[in-house]
């Protein structure tokens, strides 16, 4: 079976499946694991993916999508070239991956059709779920099953742990620093499996803008930066950068009692299994033991940040 698979999640799953030397085909953005990275790449995006503060990609994205241009472009040579049997794709963030209308066009010049499994998770059960279709597609559905049961168990393991722990600590998790933004659709889920409560977002609800007032009204104990695509040194670049710029930041480090940044390419934004992966992150971080240790790449604590004086 010859695999083209146009979603980060989607490929990881696919490797775990071993099925990586049957990719033919993924997206500019599947960097993991490291054995697909010799597989061609069929997007490419509009806005460059790396160098940009938070508020600029919010301002091209803007721009883009008012303008009635697309946010990337698929290479239909590449794909067709490539005669894929399986496509996987997806409908749930335009934002974040070619869309099903663009896919559609670049089928009809295709002189054989194959199979495309669009995929739109909203929970983390959603993307187990997903696993097992994945599997079904590509013929590995055995393989597919024992994946998710896996999964599954971890997530037992979880539920175990911390369930007898009352104390659930008040947490608002961060999507996108400016503007600002909680996440949405699995993360509050993932939050209430790790043992917190997500003081201002709903399981499966929509991420959505916030201001500083809601997030200090809503007097959370953590605050969980997450943007949407960045990795922990990302991320505390861009904090440095605007703390430049603005005291926000460094005040809310002196209204919340712990601030952590975490890896959400790798553990929160990609629907996929490694959600597991941040899953046991949230309850390290919400629950700490002295036997844990959190590696620097994964999260770090935010210390108080001092008030930067403008000139």
């Amino acid at each position: 079976m010859r695999i083209c698979s146009l979603l980060p999640s989607a490929t990881e799953v696919i490797a775990l499946l071993g099925l990586s030397d049957a990719l033919v085909g993924i997206s500019h953005e599947c960097d993991y694991p490291p054995s697909v990275k010799h597989v061609p790449v069929m997007v490419e995006p509009m806005i460059a993916p790396h160098g940009l503060a938070s508020a600029d990609i919010d301002k091209q994205v803007g721009q883009l999508v008012a303008s009635g241009q697309r946010l990337y472009r698929l290479k239909d040579h590449l794909l067709r070239e490539a005669q894929p049997d399986l496509i996987l794709s997806q409908d749930l963030c335009h934002v974040c991956a070619v869309t099903p209308d663009q896919l559609h066009d670049a089928l009809c010049a295709m002189p054989q059709q194959p199979t495309v499994l669009t995929l739109s998770p909203g929970t983390v059960h959603d993307v187990i779920d997903d696993v097992v279709r994945i599997g079904d597609a590509a013929g590995r559905s055995t393989e597919g099953r024992r994946l998710a049961k896996q999964l599954r168990d971890r997530l037992d393991a979880i539920r175990t742990r911390v369930r007898d722990i009352s104390d659930r600590p008040r947490v608002v998790c961060i999507e996108w620093l400016s503007p600002l933004y909680v996440a949405g659709h699995w993360v509050p889920e993932m939050v209430q499996l790790a043992g917190g409560q997500d003081v201002l977002a709903q399981p499966g609800s929509p991420s959505r803008v916030v201001t500083w007032d809601e997030v200090q009204a809503a007097a959370p104990d953590i605050l969980i930066v997450m943007p949407c695509g960045f990795s922990v040194a990302q991320t505390q670049t861009e904090l440095h950068r605007m703390r430049q710029q603005s005291d926000q930041w460094s005040l809310a480090s002196n209204l919340v009692q712990r601030i952590f940044l975490v890896d959400a390419s790798s553990y929160f934004s990609r629907p996929g299994p490694r959600l597991i992966d941040g899953i046991e992150l949230l309850a390290a971080i919400l629950h700490p033991s002295d036997h844990e240790h959190i590696h620097e790449s994964m999260a770090c604590r935010l210390g108080p940040l001092p008030i930067h004086q403008h000139p």
